[in-house]
C-alpha cells in the first residue's frame, strides 16, 4: 500500500471523526438548547390556538443523550382566567435500546404535583370539550377512518408511570346548587406496561388519592391493554354524607344529613371478542347515616349504626348477582302518615308515580339476572309510626327490633326464613317466626304477643266508638298462613288471644264503663275467605258494666257508637240483604262462660237517682252463632242488689236471622222500695215496704219480640205523695188494693209486643207502661178486676158493682143473692178496700109500687083496673101523693138490708161496710127491678 493511499484512508477516518463530532455537537445543541426552546414556546402556542387556554412553562430541560425531557413549572388557565391544568414537575425519560427494536419505550413518566380541574356543565358535556369547540368553531368533525378491527396498536412500552402529590379539581354545574370535589393526594404507579400481548406478563399498578378528609380511594392490580385484561383490587372509603348526596340527589328524594361509605371489591375484566367482568369478595360498609325527608326537614327520620354487605359477587356474563349477609344496627327509623292518609316517606314516589308517563311496552328480552342475598340481620332497632290521620294523633315505637332471614334469591317461589321481634315502648313484646313465598306469595308465621298495652291503641278506637281506654293489655299465641297463589286471598289463623285487665269510659268522664279482669279466647280458628271465626270458649272473669241513664233521658252506652256515613251504609247493606241471605262474615263460638260478673244501672232522670245492680253474676253461653239451624242455650244466675236472686235461661236462635229465641227471666226477692223512684214517677207515690218477684217470658224473632211478664209484688205499701208530672191522675192505692189478694199479694200478667229495631221501643218502660195502665183501669172499674169472683158465681166484674130489689120494696130481685154472695168473697179477699153502699129508690117506679101497696092494704084489698089507673095518673100528674118519708125510708132501708146481709150472712167484716146518705135517683133495670149502685174505696 502506497504512503498516499494511507494518508487518504486517514483523511477520510479524520473527516467521518470530524463530520461525527460535528453531527453530535449539533445533536447536542439541537437536543440541549433548541428543543426546550422550541417546546417553551410550542407548547403555550398549541394550548391557546387548540383550547383558547393561556399557559406558561417555567422551564423545559432535554438531555439528548438519556433520552429524557423535563419540563417544570406549566399552568394553563382558560378564558375566564381560572386555572385549568398544570403540574410542577414531568419527566419523561425513554429507552434507547426499545427504540432500536422497533418500540416507543418509556422507561420513565413521572409526573409530581399535578393539577387539574374538569367542570360538568349544565349539559353534561365538560369543560375540555367546551373549550375545544370553542377554539376550533369552523374544524369539521373528520370522518372516521376505517380500520381492520384487528389492526395492531402501536407497539409502545412503559416502564414506569408515576403521579405523585396530584390535584384533581371535580366542579358539577350541571345541578341547581354548583357542588365541586378535590381529590388530593393523587398518586399513581404504572410499572411495565407494553400494548402488545406478552405471554404470563402483566403490568401492575396502584394508584391512591385523598378524596377530602378521611375519604381515600386505593385501587391496585394486573393490567394488560393488549388483549385487554385487568385484575385487582378497588377501595373507596369513608366518602362523605356530602358527597353521595350530590351524586345520588337525581335518584334520591330525600336529603342525606350524616353518614359515610366504604366500598371495596376484587375484579377481574377483559376486552376481546366478548366482554368480561367479574366481581368478588366485595364489601359495603355504611355507618352513622342519617336521612331527612327534605332539606325543610329539622332533623333527620332515618338513622342507623352501621349498615354492611359482604361477600358481594357480580358477574356480567353469567348474569348475576350475588350478596353475602346484609347487616344493620341500630337502625331508627320514623314514618308518618298525613291526614290524608298519605305515607310522609312514600310521598315523593307519589309525585313520580303521578308524572310518569305509562310503559309503552316491556323491555328488550334477554336472560334476566340471577341474584342472592344470603340472608339480612337488624339488630338493636326502633320503628316510630305517628300517624295523624285519627281525630287523635298516634305515636307508637317499636324498639330493641330485631329481624333475621335466610337466603333470599331470584328464585320467588322458594321460601324464606324470617325471625322478628321487638319491645313497645307503651309496654308489650311482639315475635313473628316463620317463612314466607314471595311469588306466589305465601305466608307461614308463628305469632305471639304479651303484655300489650291497648291504650296505645286508643285513637284508633275512638274512629268507630267514643271510648277511652285507661287499663288492659293483650296477648296473642298463634299461627297465621296465607295463601295468594290464587284470588283472592286465603288464609287462616289458629290460635288463643287473651285481654287482661281492660278498663274503658267514656272521654272526659272519671265513671268506669267496663271493665274485667281476664277475656280469653281458646281455641281460635279464623279463615280469611270465606270469612269464617270460630272460638272454642270465651272465658270472662270478673266482668263489669256501668249503666248509666243520664238526666237527659240518652244512655252511656248510646254514647259509644259514633255516628258516621260508612255505619249507615253498612246498615242499609245488611237491610237490603233480607233474612235468607247467607251472612259475608260466619262465626260460632262454641262457649261462653261468665265467673263473677257485675252489672249496676243508674237512672238519673229519676229524683232521687235510681240505682241497682247485680253481682255474683255466673253461668254460661252455648252455640252462638249467625248461621241457621243453631240454637243456643243460655244459663246464667246471680243477685240483683245483694238480696234477690236472678235465674236466666232459654235457647237462642241463630243471631241476625228469623231464627226464634226462647228466654226466660225469673227473680225472687227483690225491695220494692229500691223501686221507689220509679213508683214516685209515674205513680205519684213512693214504696214504703214490700218485694218483688218477676217470672219473664220473651219470644225474639229476629227484631219481633213477644212478652209475657209476670209480676209479683208481696205487702206493697205505699209511701208519701212523691209530686211528678208524669203521675197518672188515678187512685192508685184503690188500684193496687183492687190487685192485691187477702195475703197482701200482687199478681198480674203483663203481656207486651213490639219491633225491636224501633228506636222509640223500650222494655222496660213498656211494661211499666202496661202496669199504670192496669191500674188505671182497675180504679177506673174497680169492680171489673173482681172478675175471676164473679165469673166462678156465673157473673161479670161489671154486675158485682150493684144490686136489684123488687120496687117498692127491700127484696132483692131474683139472682141478686148470688151477687152478694161474690162481692162478700172479693171484699174479704181484700181487706184494704171499702164498700160504700147508698140505699137508692127510683120515684116513678118505687112510687107507684108504694102507691099499689097502699091502695091495697099489702094486698089485702081488691083493687080495680079502674081505679088503678086513675090513681096512677094521679100520682104521675103530682095530683097525689105518698107521704113525705115513704120513699126515702124504703132507700134506707134498702141500704141497710145490704149491709146486714154482706155482714151477718156473708161474714164480710163490718169496718169494710159504710152507709152513705140514700139517693132517689136509682136507675130501673129492663126487668122492671131498681137498681142499687155501690162504690169501692181504699183504706
Amino acid at each position: 500500500m502506497s504512503v498516499a493511499q494511507s494518508r487518504q484512508r486517514s483523511r477520510i477516518s479524520r473527516n467521518l471523526l470530524v463530520g461525527f463530532l460535528v453531527l453530535l455537537v449539533l445533536y447536542a445543541l439541537a437536543g440541549f438548547l433548541l428543543l426546550p426552546w422550541w417546546l417553551e414556546r410550542e407548547v403555550p402556542e398549541q394550548l391557546k390556538q387548540r383550547l383558547g387556554w393561556q399557559a406558561q412553562v417555567t422551564d423545559i430541560r432535554a438531555n439528548p443523550f438519556a433520552l429524557s425531557i423535563e419540563a417544570l413549572g406549566l399552568s394553563a388557565e382558560d378564558s375566564s382566567g381560572e386555572p385549568v391544568v398544570g403540574f410542577d414537575r414531568l419527566l419523561v425519560n425513554m429507552n434507547f435500546f426499545q427504540l432500536i427494536r422497533g418500540i416507543a419505550g418509556f422507561e420513565t413518566i413521572r409526573l409530581e404535583d399535578p393539577f387539574i380541574r374538569v367542570d360538568l356543565l349544565e349539559n353534561y358535556s365538560v369543560n375540555f370539550a367546551r373549550d375545544w369547540q370553542k377554539a376550533n368553531p369552523a374544524t369539521a368533525q373528520p370522518e372516521a377512518a376505517t380500520s381492520e378491527n384487528n389492526a395492531e396498536p402501536p407497539r409502545l412500552y412503559f416502564g414506569q408511570i408515576a403521579v405523585a402529590g396530584g390535584e384533581l379539581l371535580f366542579r358539577d354545574f350541571s345541578t341547581p346548587e354548583m357542588a365541586e370535589f378535590r381529590f388530593t393526594p393523587l398518586n399513581l404507579t404504572l410499572n411495565d406496561l407494553a400494548t402488545w400481548r406478552r405471554e404470563g406478563q402483566n403490568s401492575d399498578y396502584v394508584l391512591s388519592a385523598s378524596l377530602g378528609g378521611e375519604a381515600s380511594v386505593e385501587w391496585q392490580g394486573d393490567l394488560s391493554v393488549t388483549p385487554f385484561y385487568s385484575n385487582g383490587s378497588l377501595k373507596i372509603s369513608s366518602v362523605g354524607y356530602e358527597t353521595l348526596g350530590h351524586f345520588l340527589a337525581p335518584y334520591l328524594p330525600y336529603d342525606l344529613r350524616g353518614g359515610s361509605i366504604t366500598v371495596s371489591s376484587d375484579y377481574e375484566m377483559q376486552a376481546g371478542d366478548a366482554f368480561y367482568l367479574e366481581t368478588r369478595n366485595g364489601e359495603v360498609v355504611l355507618q352513622d347515616l342519617a336521612v331527612a325527608l327534605d332539606r325543610q326537614s329539622e332533623q333527620a327520620r332515618l338513622t342507623s349504626g352501621t349498615l354492611s354487605v359482604d361477600a358481594i359477587g357480580f358477574d356480567l356474563n353469567a348474569r348475576e348477582i350475588r350478596v353475602g349477609q346484609v347487616s344493620l344496627a341500630n337502625l331508627d327509623l320514623a314514618v308518618a302518615r298525613s291526614e290524608t292518609g298519605q305515607i310522609d316517606w312514600l310521598a315523593p314516589f307519589a309525585a313520580d308515580s303521578a308524572k310518569a308517563e305509562p310503559d309503552s311496552g316491556s323491555a328488550g328480552g334477554g336472560q334476566p339476572f340471577r341474584w342472592s342475598v344470603a340472608g339480612v340481620t337488624l339488630t338493636g332497632g326502633r320503628v316510630l309510626w305517628q300517624d295523624r290521620q285519627p281525630e287523635t294523633a298516634v305515636e307508637i315505637a317499636l324498639e330493641q327490633l330485631s329481624v333475621s332471614t335466610g337466603r333470599l334469591s331470584h328464585q320467588l317461589d322458594e321460601p324464606v326464613s324470617y325471625e322478628i321481634s321487638g319491645t313497645l315502648a307503651s309496654g308489650g313484646t311482639l315475635s313473628l317466626t316463620g317463612q314466607a313465598t314471595p311469588a306466589p306469595f305465601t305466608l307461614e308465621a308463628a305469632i305471639s304477643g304479651s303484655g300489650v298495652k291497648l291504650a296505645a291503641l286508643e285513637p284508633y278506637l275512638q274512629e268507630g266508638a267514643n271510648l277511652a281506654i285507661t287499663g288492659g293489655s293483650l296477648g296473642v299465641d298463634g299461627n297465621l298462613d296465607l295463601d295468594g297463589q290464587k284470588e283472592p286471598l286465603t288464609g287462616t289463623f289458629s290460635g288463643t288471644a287473651e285481654v287482661a285487665g281492660l278498663d274503658v269510659g267514656l272521654p272526659g268522664s272519671s265513671e268506669p264503663l267496663v271493665s274485667w279482669q281476664t277475656l280469653r279466647l281458646a281455641p281460635i280458628e279464623y279463615n280469611v275467605y270465606p270469612a269464617r271465626l270460630e272460638i272454642g270458649t270465651v272465658t270472662l272473669t270478673d266482668p263489669m258494666v256501668n249503666v248509666i241513664r243520664y238526666a237527659n233521658s240518652v244512655h252511656n252506652l248510646e254514647r259509644i257508637v259514633r255516628d258516621s256515613a260508612g255505619g249507615q251504609a253498612s246498615a242499609d247493606n245488611a237491610s237490603q240483604q233480607g233474612g235468607d241471605a247467607a251472612p259475608e262474615f260466619i262465626f260460632r263460638i262454641g262457649q261462653l262462660i261468665i265467673e263473677d260478673g257485675k252489672l249496676a244501672y243508674t237512672d238519673r232522670t229519676m229524683e232521687p237517682a235510681f240505682t241497682t245492680s247485680v253481682d255474683r253474676l255466673r253461668g254460661s253461653v252455648t252455640g252462638l252463632s249467625n248461621i241457621s239451624p243453631q240454637e243456643g242455650k243460655v244459663a246464667l244466675q246471680g243477685r240483683v242488689d245483694g238480696v234477690a236472686d236472678m235465674d236466666f235461661e232459654g235457647t237462642i236462635g241463630a243471631l241476625g236471622t228469623e231464627d226464634v229465641s226462647n228466654l226466660r227471666l225469673m227473680m225472687e226477692g227483690l225491695s220494692l222500695p229500691a223501686l221507689s223512684p220509679y213508683f214516685g214517677r209515674y205513680l205519684g207515690y213512693g214504696v214504703d215496704s214490700g218485694k218483688l218477684k218477676l217470672n219473664l217470658d220473651y219470644k225474639i224473632a229476629g227484631t219481633r219480640i213477644d212478652a209475657s211478664n209476670r209480676v209479683v209484688m208481696d205487702r206493697l205499701e205505699l209511701g208519701s205523695a212523691v209530686p211528678s208530672d208524669q203521675a197518672v191522675n188515678a187512685p192508685v192505692k184503690l188500684g193496687l188494693a183492687l190487685l192485691r189478694d187477702r195475703g197482701g199479694v200482687i199478681e198480674v200478667n203483663l203481656p207486651i209486643s213490639g219491633n225491636l229495631a224501633n228506636p222509640d221501643f223500650s222494655v222496660g218502660q213498656v211494661v211499666m207502661r202496661a202496669f199504670v195502665n192496669l191500674l188505671v183501669k182497675a180504679a177506673a172499674s174497680p169492680f171489673t178486676m173482681l172478675g175471676s169472683i164473679a165469673e166462678l158465681a156465673g157473673l161479670s166484674g161489671e154486675e158485682l158493682g150493684k144490686v136489684s130489689f123488687v120496687p117498692g120494696s127491700v127484696k132483692l130481685a131474683r139472682g141478686e143473692a148470688e151477687k152478694l154472695a161474690a162481692l162478700a168473697d172479693g171484699l174479704r179477699e181484700r181487706p184494704n178496700l171499702l164498700l160504700n153502699i147508698r140505699g137508692s129508690v127510683d120515684p116513678q117506679t118505687d112510687g107507684l109500687a108504694l102507691l099499689r101497696d097502699e091502695m091495697t092494704a099489702g094486698g089485702q084489698r081488691t083493687l080495680s083496673e079502674d081505679a088503678w089507673q086513675a090513681a096512677r095518673k094521679a100520682y104521675l100528674s103530682g095530683e097525689r101523693k105518698l107521704a113525705p118519708e115513704a120513699l126515702g125510708n124504703l132507700a134506707a132501708a134498702r141500704g141497710v138490708a145490704i149491709r146486714n146481709l154482706l155482714q151477718s150472712t156473708h161474714k164480710v167484716p163490718e169496718d169494710q161496710l159504710f152507709l152513705l146518705d140514700p139517693a132517689r135517683n136509682a136507675q130501673v133495670s129492663g126487668e122492671g127491678n131498681v137498681v142499687t149502685a155501690f162504690t169501692l174505696d181504699v183504706r
